[in-house]
């Protein structure tokens, strides 16, 4: 796969690396001749040039990227990047990174934004993770679809511990797609039962995120009741 990325900052070095790891072709592009250091990731491909020009683009061949990622510190660069690599070079897949929270609702695909990582927001849904059990953590939002996937540990008082997960009434919208128990990383079967202190994993439409909470929390007492 070929993935170009522009923004050659601490970020997206340091994604560059984690993809030519993974056997990916990666092409850097930052407009900053201070950005490009080559010899931090020597096996990726360098350009110095600005991604919010067409004439940059051309010359980085986006139009053969299965994935492009604007990784600058500049939203509005962001943007314009996750724009132009959508509609004029119809690249299937846009990942774009949020700097400013307040600007995450321009992330979408009116602007070509497959999905928008946040990392302010991811920040605190880790550090909400780490503390909560029974609440619902949003971690990522994708464009397409209003879907985000969000995560919710099972609290010992769920009426759904000790359910199978072919017995749920599931909200509309709303797809289990990873249990984690312990260190085991399991794909769910509707034979599976749910266990106190699972983390579930989700792709939800975010209008079902209050539904799927409530679902999970629920006390056994006041389903009885």
């Amino acid at each position: 796969m070929r993935v170009a990325i522009a923004g050659a900052g601490a970020v997206g070095r340091s994604i560059a690396g984690e993809l030519l790891e993974n056997g990916h072709e990666v092409l850097l592009i930052d407009k900053a001749p201070t950005a490009i250091s080559v010899e931090r990731v020597p096996q990726a491909e360098w350009l110095l040039a600005d991604a919010c020009e067409i004439t940059s683009l051309d010359e980085a061949a986006l139009q053969r990227c299965n994935v492009v990622i604007a990784a600058t510190g500049d939203d509005k660069v962001n943007l314009v990047v996750s724009l132009l690599a959508k509609t004029e070079y119809g690249v299937p897949r846009v990942v774009a990174r949020v700097n400013n929270p307040k600007n995450e609702w321009l992330f979408n695909e009116s602007w070509g934004v497959d999905v928008a990582v946040s990392t302010p927001r991811l920040m605190s849904a880790l550090v909400e993770e780490a503390v909560s059990v029974g609440d619902l953590v949003r971690l990522l939002r994708f464009s397409h679809g209003d879907a985000n996937l969000v995560e919710l540990t099972l609290p010992p008082e769920s009426a759904l511990a000790g359910t199978q997960v072919g017995e749920v009434a599931w909200p509309e919208d709303t797809s289990l797609v990873t249990i984690i128990r312990g260190t085991r990383v399991l794909t769910p079967t509707r034979e599976d039962s749910l266990e106190a202190g699972d983390e579930l994993l989700f792709v939800a439409a975010q209008a079902r995120e209050e539904q799927l909470e409530d679902l999970l929390s629920v006390r056994r007492e006041e389903t009885t009741g």
